[in-house]
Formats: structure tokens, C-alpha cells, sequence
């Protein structure tokens, strides 16, 4: 009876005309939910991440432990990998993984997860005819198209994220720009959802969004006991330029900006104008100012903020120090300085973020 009005209901939205195999797929998601699991792929090919691969994969898996537990064991996830052929498939690392046929596993897919790869597999990748034809013709059937770090070059390759917003790892958040103008690309986001494309930052940002899929389709307290179990946070504070703006920086390895990050990050304490940091590199202001966010990717001012809160960050988790002293031990002028800066890039106050982490 249940199915049958799911039926009706269907015929209602679309009207007296024929029902579409994709109406019926879509529908028989919603009308059966109680009674099937959902399927889940990740495409393989030669040379992919395997973090990207098994991070999504764990997570689901952990997602069906803890339905089974409750007994829920029919509901859950049935999860493969799929390739050109059966066999063996080489990941980056050099450890190979077994993975079905896509012909023969690729049918009534849920979600379709798209991993990346460093440079040289996704050169390949994204030219490779079959691989895309394929995609092209299994990826409008499912519910979810989801890639993972570079794997969004692929979906870009394959004309998916046109006009949508997207995201990659932060060291391939400009050249997918680049490359796609008409892609919207949002470099600090963990993850982006637009319609029924989502697309993750790099490595282990496949995880948060797995726990995403896992709440929206189970609910938040499923998606938080998955969480615990994996010692992840459900979702991260912050963005992943908190990450990558330091990182950029201290890939600069030459001239007299090396020396002036190094001696940044030992005088984070001492007051760090742009006045003072251009006098020390024997430039003018302004003429320091372009260099320096031209060779580190965030501005003088941004990159000793961002030092200053990764030591008051490790102060606020391995001490009990009033946040006022952290303030003022780390360089910042005031306690509410340094809150401020919490929120910006963590999206939380010092006090909440002691609690919480």
C-alpha cells in the first residue's frame, strides 16, 4: 500500500504523462527507504589518492556498524569500487585495490564519488575518452556526484560543475579557476554542496563530506556517532585557508621574504607592522606589501595573525591559561584581538573552542 501511494504521488507531480526510468529510480529512493541500502561507488582508476578512496569508504562502513547496532542493519550503505575493468587498480601510494567492472557494477548507483590524484594520474585522467564517456552517460542517473580533492577537475573535464560552485584541494583551488572560469570556485570551503553536485577540499576533507551525506540522509545523530567513532570532528570549524595561508608561506624558500617569515615566526611576540617587517627586508612598505602576497598568497598582516593563532590555538588546548594571558603571550594587542581572529578563521571564540576541543 505504502509503495503504491508513492506511485500515485509520483503520477500527481508529473502529471498523466509517461513516468521516466529516472522518475521511478529517484522515487524508488524515497518509497523504499525503509527497506534498501543505498549504493555507493567510487570510481578507480590508476594512480588515484587512496585517502580519498578509503576515507569516504570508512565512513560509510562505520555508518552501517552503528545502524546494525541499532538494529537497523537493513538500512545503511552498500559500497564499491568500481573501474575500466575488474582487478587490481594502483592508487598513488603504490598499493593496488580491487575493484569491480563498471559495466557490470555501475547500474542503479545512489552516489557516485570521483577521488583525485596527483598530477601526473589526473593528466591522464581527464583525457581519457572512456572514462569520461562513461561518466557522461552513469552520472545523470544518480542521486549524488561527488569528487573528492582533484577528482573535481574530472567532474570539471566532464562538463558537470558548469555554472555551479565547487571546491578543491587550496593548492588547486586557482588553476580549477583557471582552467574552468565558469565554474564558481570557492577556495575556503571545506566542502561545497550545489543541487546535486558536491565536491570536497583535499585528502581528508573526503571524510567531512561523507559525515554530510550520512546526516542528510540518517539524520545528525547518526552522523555524530559515526564521528566519534572515526575521532573526527562532525563538522571542522573553519575553512582550509586556516591551513594552507602558513603552509604557502613557508614554501618560500629564496631571497630576503624566507628570512623574513623565519624571523616572523620567532618574534611573533614583538610588534610586526608592515612599517617594521619592510624595514627589516630593506623594502618600502608598499613594494613589501605586493611582494610578500605575491610569493606567500596572504597579505604581511594576515600571515603574522596567522602565526600568532596557531601558538595561541596550542596554548588554549594544552593549558589552562586565562584567555587574556594567552592574548598577550602570543602577541595579540588585546583579549578581544585575538578573539576576533578565532572567529575569522575557526568560526569560534577561544572559549568555545577550549570546550569543544
Amino acid at each position: 500500500m505504502a509503495e503504491n501511494a508513492c506511485w500515485l504521488s509520483l503520477r500527481r507531480e508529473t502529471g498523466h504523462g509517461r513516468i521516466t526510468h529516472m522518475d521511478r529510480f529517484k522515487q524508488s529512493i524515497a518509497c523504499n527507504e525503509a527497506t534498501i541500502k543505498r549504493k555507493v561507488a567510487v570510481l578507480m582508476y590508476d594512480g588515484c589518492e587512496i585517502i580519498d578512496v578509503s576515507g569516504p569508504v570508512e565512513a560509510f562502513d562505520m555508518a552501517n556498524r552503528t545502524l546494525t547496532e541499532q538494529g537497523r542493519g537493513h538500512l545503511g550503505y552498500g559500497v564499491s569500487l568500481l573501474a575500466k575493468r575488474s582487478g587490481l587498480v594502483s592508487t598513488s601510494s603504490g598499493v593496488r585495490m580491487a575493484a569491480d567492472g563498471w559495466e557490470e557494477g555501475g547500474q542503479a548507483l545512489d552516489t557516485l564519488i570521483i577521488p583525485g590524484s596527483p598530477d601526473g594520474a589526473l593528466s591522464q585522467v581527464v583525457q581519457d575518452g572512456e572514462l569520461l564517456a562513461w561518466l557522461k552517460k552513469t552520472a545523470p542517473q544518480v542521486r549524488r556526484l561527488v569528487s573528492v580533492c582533484t577528482g573535481a577537475f574530472v567532474l570539471a573535464e566532464a562538463g558537470f560543475l558548469d555554472g555551479r560552485r565547487a571546491t578543491t584541494h587550496w593548492m588547486d583551488t586557482e588553476r580549477l579557476q583557471r582552467q574552468f572560469p565558469g565554474i564558481q570556485v570557492e577556495p575556503d570551503a571545506i566542502y561545497v554542496r550545489d543541487g546535486a553536485t558536491y565536491s570536497a577540499a583535499g585528502v581528508t576533507a573526503g571524510i567531512d563530506l561523507t559525515l554530510a551525506l550520512i546526516e542528510e540522509d540518517f539524520g545528525r545523530k547518526l552522523a555524530l556517532a559515526v564521528a566519534r567513532r572515526m575521532v573526527v570532528y562532525l563538522k571542522r570549524p573553519g575553512g582550509q585557508t586556516q591551513f594552507s595561508s602558513c603552509l604557502r608561506a613557508q614554501m618560500v624558500q629564496d631571497g630576503p621574504l624566507s628570512a623574513i617569515t623565519a624571523w616572523i615566526n620567532e618574534n611573533y611576540r614583538a610588534c610586526l607592522s608592515v612599517q617594521v617587517l619592510a624595514e627589516r627586508a630593506n623594502m618600502s612598505p608598499r613594494n613589501f606589501s605586493r611582494a610578500f602576497l605575491n610569493q606567500t598568497g596572504v597579505t604581511p598582516a594576515k600571515y603574522v595573525e596567522l602565526v600568532r593563532m596557531e601558538h595561541a590555538v596550542c596554548l588554549i588546548e594544552d593549558s589552562r591559561k586565562p584567555v587574556a594571558a594567552i592574548a598577550q603571550e602570543c602577541g595579540f594587542v588585546s583579549a578581544e584581538q585575538m578573539r576576533r581572529a578565532f572567529v575569522r578563521h575557526l568560526g569560534i571564540g577561544p572559549l568555545a573552542y577550549r570546550e569543544r576541543f
